[in-house]
């Protein structure tokens, strides 16, 4: 077909689909249901168009011409619509139902191949494998329709999700058993289950790895990118054919998962790594493709029909009714069977009978079965009559998923309640309509007032107010408790503090490593917020101001190894991240005083706001640790942070000019040019010093004063530096040996034996007694703060006692006090226990030891 002819006929399509949304809605007919019966129609009219005048002909006979194979929708549409739909999918969301998702991808697959291929080789003269194969074409499922329909009828945000997480991975298991029985098919090999299941982990995982490692890979290009949206844009088109293409011909793993993961992979990581206004190019630009991919492959598909259709019997409408009734009772044994069972055994999330019912009946099938129906008519080594058998079938029981089950669903969501909302959601709805109508009203007066509208014009509007207000129920909000109302608030300030970190991602006050993080962690608290409330929001906060486990490695490779650079990018992301937090969380109180304590109430906003005030109070006391031990460091960020505000401020005021046209486009270049040159260096953040070199330390202890400068030396060359975190407990052995532990800068907290405490400071020792004694170290001792310790191993301990008798003189001093203390202590418990009272003369354990 000549190029202009192929243009033609696409245009006229893309015309024809502009159309579709708009006539499928006032129908109230599913999109895919309504593309399929277009495409039906005019998969007839183009074999009898002799009619048609003029340019319709010349469109129906190009129409006709059209060469649609099985690779035309398998390699041009079917990565543009995986790609999309990975791409608007949350991945927290997708990985808190994946065991149930998985279940649907992969066990009902097989199962649905099975039960097809068993039941219909049975009852027909068709052979096992070609009705394997046909089991294994219409396992596969469409969520097109099926999310149109939750989004018109506003089913639940969980349901949605199971049926994509479903669609995108089932593909991939379809896919890959359909290939396996086409080999089998045409060698006329035996199967074997143990290559199918070998074959297809390969596919399976191989395909996810290498998607993973693409995806990655385009993630950090787009910092290369950055500035240019055209160009990021185009690299995400790129990365899904490659994805596919590569994995497919030159990896022989499973091209749709590495497309699928590739998507998930740029979703998550893409709203940081690229501009924030070039993520929303990329949502809107892949909506678009996705939306022209959809209806096309559906489209033309529809329009295979007639032809497919054209030799059907009696016979064959009878096996399509049986696979029809095979394969959703199959669905129905692993949805309401297998999900149950492992949800029980904990196996899996839980799914409610209602979602599960309308997961039985949304197993929609559409055009990725009718294109790989197609691909087996054109396999030659196939007997024509099984090529025939499958292609009629297919089409058949794709026809009727469309109009039975499409048809219904509607129906079923809302004969199921599942579009209505909770008893809080519309509390709080209504809550919400009292108070906004209110504050609407009064603009509105305003608004007249100034403008010098007349009375009855305005009284007209009042009467649309008091029938807004009288229409609301004002006591369902009281008739939630106030545990439920912390909830919905908890929720909302969640959600709001994402946003924040959003916005401020958006002027370029956070990097992009930083937003990640934060953005994630807000994701977490809002589950955990949603899930259980206070409680939820408590425990949240409190994993939230764990150390991360890369900080406690990092600490554990500076104590084996003695290599800083981990340590130190550990404890610089810790201090962002704390300053980061503690900025957004004191805006978060003003905002649920003024907005959402006029939805809520004074007692349960004050219950939120005691709550988060307490979280606040949590991050400055972590946060002061840091600039406590770290004060110039901390003061760098300080700078740094309003260095970023004043160049975001600048920016927009120029921005705001240009729109204005205050100045001219080659004037605003040069400003912004100016402002990056004078903000610039600022923004940076340096480099934090964590001090562990041994000879630095011990120059700031003061029990090393007054020592020659060869004892010094050795002992510098003897003493192990350490960090240790706030809270952390402090073992006094290096590997295993014991030693001595020197406090450099921090505190020590020692709790004694005899259950009192004592505190430790600079210059302080501690472990020496068990030394002298060669005992075990007895007390158990805790870190203050982020304090920096010298060790002197028990092997070094004595050498240096015995080649330097200062230092042994020095530390005998220092044993005979505390030796002397603990006897003292001991007479007075003695005294004590007789009721003969003695003076407290136990000196602290922390005095200086100089």
């Amino acid at each position: 077909m000549k190029i202009g002819l192929l243009i033609f006929g696409l245009a006229g399509l893309l015309a024809l689909i502009s159309f579709m949304p708009p006539l499928a809605g006032r129908l109230r007919l599913p999109y895919s249901v309504l593309l399929a019966v277009v495409g039906f129609v005019l998969g007839v009219i183009i074999h009898v168009h002799g009619w048609a005048p003029g340019v319709i002909g010349d469109y129906l006979d190009t129409l006709q011409h059209f060469e649609v194979s099985s690779e035309t929708f398998l390699f041009v549409f079917l990565p543009v619509l995986l790609f999309e739909t990975a791409l608007a999918t949350n991945i927290r969301r997708l990985m808190d139902d994946i065991s149930p998702i998985l279940v649907m991808a992969v066990v009902a697959v097989v199962v649905c191949t099975v039960a097809v291929g068993v039941s219909l080789s049975a009852i027909s003269s068709y052979g096992l494998v070609a009705c394997l194969m046909l089991g294994a074409i219409v396992a596969t499922t469409d969520p097109g329709a099926v999310v149109s329909i939750f989004r018109e009828v506003g089913a639940p945000r969980r349901l949605t999700n199971l049926v994509e997480g479903e669609a995108l991975f089932n593909d991939a298991a379809s896919i890959a058993l359909y290939t396996v029985l086409v080999a089998a098919l045409i060698d006329g090999s035996p199967i074997s289950e143990l290559t199918i299941v070998k074959d297809f982990l390969i596919s399976f995982l191989g395909g996810g790895l290498a998607g993973f490692v693409m995806g990655s890979g385009a993630t950090m290009l787009f910092r290369w990118l950055r500035g240019w949206p055209a160009a990021e844009i185009t690299l995400t088109v790129a990365l899904a054919y490659l994805a596919f293409f590569i994995s497919e011909y030159y990896l022989d793993v499973s091209g749709v998962v590495a497309t699928v993961i590739a998507g998930l992979v740029v979703g998550s990581n893409g709203r940081t790594r690229m501009s924030p206004t070039t993520f929303e190019q990329l949502e809107g630009a892949w909506g678009q493709f996705g939306f022209w991919a959809n209806s096309l492959i559906f489209l033309l598909a529809a329009m295979l029909i007639p032809r497919m259709m054209a030799e059907i019997t009696w016979v064959e409408v009878f096996l399509i009714l049986v696979l029809y009734v095979v394969t959703m009772a199959a669905r129905a044994l692993v949805v309401f069977g297998l999900l149950p069972l492992m949800g029980r055994l904990r196996l899996s999330t839980q799914v409610s009978p209602a979602y599960r019912t309308v997961m039985l009946a949304g197993g929609l099938r559409g055009a990725v079965s009718l294109a790989l129906a197609l691909a087996v008519t054109e396999q030659s080594a196939i007997l024509h009559v099984d090529r025939q058998f499958i292609a009629v079938a297919t089409t058949g029981f794709v026809l009727l998923t469309l109009f039975v089950n499409g048809m219904s669903l509607r129906a079923l969501i809302t004969r199921l309640g599942l579009n209505q909302l909770s008893p809080v959601d519309r509390a709080l709805r209504d809550q919400a309509q009292v108070v906004e109508l209110a504050v609407l009203r009064d603009r509105i007066d305003e608004v007249a007032r100034n403008e010098h509208i007349v009375a009855p014009v305005l009284e007209r509007l009042h009467a649309v107010f008091d029938a807004g207000q009288a229409g609301v129920d004002a006591a369902q909000l009281h008739q939630l408790s106030d545990d439920e109302k912390v909830a919905v608030g908890m929720g909302i300030l969640a959600g709001r503090e994402e946003e924040l970190y959003f916005d401020n991602l958006k002027e370029q006050l956070l990097g992009w490593r930083t937003a990640e993080a934060l953005l994630a962690r807000a994701e977490r608290l809002s589950d955990a917020v949603r899930a259980r409330g206070l409680a939820g929001f408590e425990a949240a906060l409190a994993a939230d101001l764990q150390y991360s486990r890369s900080l406690r490695l990092a600490v554990w490779v500076h104590h084996l190894t003695g290599w800083q650079f981990w340590l130190v990018r550990g404890l610089t992301r810790r201090f962002g991240l704390l300053m980061a937090k503690w900025s957004v969380a004191r805006r978060l109180i003003p905002f649920a005083r003024s907005d959402v304590q006029p939805l809520l109430g004074e007692a349960v906003t004050d219950i939120i706001i005691k709550a988060h005030q307490r979280r606040l109070d949590l991050l400055e006391e972590a946060l002061q640790a840091l600039v406590l031990q770290y004060p110039r460091y901390a003061q760098t960020l300080q700078e740094a942070y309003l260095a970023r505000m004043a160049r975001t401020f600048e920016r927009l005021r120029y921005r705001d000019m240009l729109g204005q046209n205050l100045i001219s486009g080659e004037t605003y270049a040069d400003l912004i040019r100016q402002v990056e040159a004078r903000w610039g260096p600022l923004e940076r953040y340096g480099q934090l010093d964590i001090t562990l070199s041994a000879e630095v330390l011990v120059s700031r202890v003061s029990f090393f004063e007054g020592l020659d400068e060869a004892l010094r030396a050795a002992i510098v060359k003897a003493l192990k530096p350490r960090l240790v975190l706030p809270g952390q407990e402090i073992v006094p052995r290096v590997r295993r040996s014991r030693a001595m532990v020197i406090v450099a800068s921090g505190a020590v907290l020692l709790d004694l034996p005899d259950g009192t405490t004592a505190e430790l400071g600079s210059g302080q020792i501690f472990g020496e007694i068990a030394l002298v004694m060669d005992r075990d170290f007895e007390a158990r001792a805790r870190s203050l703060g982020y304090s920096r310790l010298l060790m002197l191993p028990e092997a070094d301990f004595r050498r240096l006692q015995q080649q330097y008798p200062a230092l042994r003189e020095r530390i005998e001093a220092i044993v005979h006090q505390r030796m002397r203390a603990i006897e003292v202590w001991e007479e007075f418990e003695r005294g004590e226990r007789q009721h003969e009272p003695l003076p407290d003369l136990r000196p602290a354990p922390e005095a200086d030891l100089s």
